[in-house]
C-alpha cells in the first residue's frame, strides 16, 4: 500500500498580513499533480487544515476542490484528522456520508479509537486516526481523573487501541512528540499548552508500523525512521526559512517490509532571509539569479542612518515582510538601555562613552571620545555664559 502523508495545510493563514490562499492554491495544485503521478492508496492530511477554527470562505472553498479533485478524479482515500487550529466540529461535519466516498474525516475522538480498514494485496491496513484533544476533554471523555496533561491523554487514549499484531496497524495523531531529543520547532505553530507540559512521549507509538504526525512545520523523523513529520507544505514564518520541505511517501509491503521516500514541491514563492549593507543587496549582481518575488526578511548590515530603506528594498523584492537591522555583537557589557554602577561619579564623556559601546556594539575610538569632549566642553562654555 503507497500512503502520501502531509499536515498543516492551514489554509487560510496570514503571514506579516499578507494571505497565503494564491501560495496555498499553487502548492495545493502541485500536490494533487504528485497523486496523479504517484497514484497513492491514501493521503493522509494530519491536521491543521485551516489555519482558524472559522475559516474563511476562501479556505473553504479551495480545501472543497482540492479534496473533491482528488477522491472523484484519482478515486484515492483521505483521511484527515483535526488539528489544534481547527474545530473538530465543523472539521467533523457529515462525516459518515463522506467516508462511503472514500473520505474519512474524524473531528472529535471517539471513546474508543476503531480502526479505519483499507485493504490491499496483502490484507488489512488498520489506520487508527487521534485527531488533537485538549486533557480536560480527554478527561471527560474517558472518565479518567488522573489525566491531567496531554502526555497523559496520549497514553489512556492509545491504551483504548486494540492492535492485532500480525496485520498492518498506522496511527494518525496531532500532537507534540518528543523522543530523547527535542523536536525542531517554529515560530508559527501555535503552543499546545499555556504554563504546562505539551509533549507526549514517544514511547506511546512504537508498537504501530508507520505514525503519520501533525503539528510541527519541519520535516523530522522522532525517535524512529517509521515516526515522522511530514512538515507543512509551505513556509509560515521566517524561522522556516532554512527548511527543506518535503512529503514522505510511504511503502507498506508485508508485514515488517517498508519503503520511505522524501519528495519535495515547488513553491510559487520562497521564504527567504537576505542579509548585508543596503547598497549590496540592491545591486542587480545580487539578486538577478535569485526569486525576487519571494518573500522576504532584509537584515540589514549598515551602522550608519538609512534613508527610507524599505522602499529601496521593495523596488527589488515587492514582497518584501520585515526590515531588520542586524543586531551586531556587544563587547562592552550587556545592559543596552541603563548606565552602568557608580554612573553618579563619572563625567559625561565616560557615560556617553559606555552608551555608545553598548548601543553600537563597537569600541568608542580615542578620535571620538576628543570629538565628544570638545562638545561637551563648548556645551558647558555656553551654559556658564548664559
Amino acid at each position: 500500500m503507497k500512503i502520501m502523508q502531509t499536515g498543516d495545510w492551514h489554509i487560510g493563514k496570514l503571514v506579516h498580513g499578507i494571505h497565503m490562499t494564491e501560495d496555498q492554491r499553487y502548492i495545493l495544485k502541485k500536490l494533487v499533480m504528485k497523486v496523479e503521478t504517484e497514484k497513492p492508496d491514501v493521503l493522509i492530511i494530519a491536521g491543521d487544515i485551516y489555519d482558524r477554527s472559522i475559516p474563511p470562505v476562501e479556505a473553504v472553498e479551495l480545501l472543497d476542490e482540492i479534496l473533491s479533485e482528488i477522491i472523484v478524479k484519482y478515486k484515492t482515500n483521505i483521511i484527515v484528522i483535526a488539528g489544534n487550529h481547527d474545530s473538530p466540529d465543523r472539521v467533523g461535519f457529515a462525516s459518515n456520508i463522506l467516508k462511503d466516498n472514500g473520505l474519512y474525516i474524524i473531528g472529535n475522538i471517539e471513546k474508543e479509537v476503531a480502526p479505519i480498514v483499507i485493504n490491499d494485496e496483502y490484507g488489512p491496513v488498520n489506520f487508527y486516526a487521534i485527531p488533537y484533544i485538549e486533557p480536560i476533554i480527554a478527561r471527560e471523555l474517558l472518565k479518567k481523573s488522573e489525566i491531567k496533561s496531554h502526555d497523559d491523554a496520549m497514553r489512556e487514549i492509545i491504551n483504548t487501541i486494540k492492535i492485532k499484531e500480525n496485520e498492518r496497524n498506522v496511527c494518525i495523531a496531532h500532537a507534540f512528540v518528543m523522543g530523547t531529543e527535542k523536536p525542531d520547532t517554529s515560530d508559527s505553530e501555535r503552543p499546545l499548552s499555556i504554563g504546562g507540559t505539551e509533549s507526549v512521549s514517544v514511547e506511546y507509538f512504537t508498537k504501530f508500523d508507520y505514525v503519520a504526525l501533525g503539528h510541527l512545520h519541519r520535516p523530522q523523523k522522532v525517535k524512529e525512521e517509521y515516526i515522522r513529520y511530514s512538515g507543512s507544505l509551505l513556509k509560515y514564518s521566517f524561522s522556516e526559512a532554512v527548511h527543506k520541505k518535503s512529503i514522505p511517501i510511504v511503502n507498506l509491503g508485508k508485514k515488517g517490509q517498508i519503503d520511505i521516500e522524501l519528495i519535495q514541491l515547488e513553491y510559487l514563492r520562497d521564504m527567504r532571509i537576505i542579509k548585508g549593507e543596503l547598497a549590496e543587496l540592491i545591486k542587480k549582481e545580487v539578486y538577478s539569479e535569485t526569486n525576487t518575488d519571494d518573500y522576504i526578511l532584509a537584515r540589514l548590515s549598515d551602522r550608519g542612518e538609512l534613508i527610507d530603506p524599505i522602499s529601496q528594498l521593495r523596488a527589488i523584492y515587492p514582497n518584501i515582510l520585515r526590515l531588520e537591522k542586524e543586531n551586531f555583537e556587544r563587547e562592552i557589557g550587556e545592559e543596552k538601555t541603563s548606565a552602568s554602577k557608580g554612573f553618579v561619579e563619572k563625567n559625561p564623556v565616560q557615560l556617553f562613552k559606555e552608551f555608545y559601546e553598548n548601543i553600537a556594539g563597537e569600541i568608542f575610538s580615542d578620535e571620538k571620545e576628543q570629538v565628544i569632549s570638545k562638545i561637551f566642553d563648548e556645551i558647558n562654555c555656553e551654559r556658564r555664559n548664559s
